[in-house]
């Protein structure tokens, strides 16, 4: 796809999305810890994307990590995992669309089924 094409697909995403959602789920950046809209929430329910609406998270796999964003160990297939090169940090991005998510960490020492703590920007 040319520059032209990549500026109408910015253009159209910054009328669907705040500048901040924009900012994480499209270049790829991160929340100031703790100003999470939905950090402290904890009523039951689903986890979507923000761009596409793909549910991603139940609440039951929601916790506090004590770390100031939320965590998560997600949903089978619905996140799609991409290792940088020296296999250190992953990142997460909704598998329909793309969007980047976050980032998730293993072997803390968190009791989840997992051993994992998904490190989510917008849902």
């Amino acid at each position: 796809m040319d520059a032209l094409g990549l500026t109408q697909i910015a253009e159209e995403w910054m009328v669907v999305l705040s500048p901040e959602q924009f900012r994480v789920l499209c270049q790829n950046g991160t929340e100031l810890r703790g100003t999470a809209e939905y950090d402290k929430f904890s009523e039951e329910g689903i986890y979507n994307c923000a761009s596409c609406g793909t549910p991603l998270y139940n609440s039951t796999t929601k916790f506090n990590s004590g770390w100031g964003w939320r965590a998560f160990y997600g949903f089978p297939g619905a996140i799609t995992r991409t290792p940088d090169p020296e296999g250190r940090i992953i990142e997460i991005t909704c598998t329909t669309c793309g969007r980047h998510l976050g980032h998730v960490f293993k072997g803390e020492g968190f009791k989840t089924p997992t051993d994992e703590r998904h490190y989510v920007c917008f849902v």
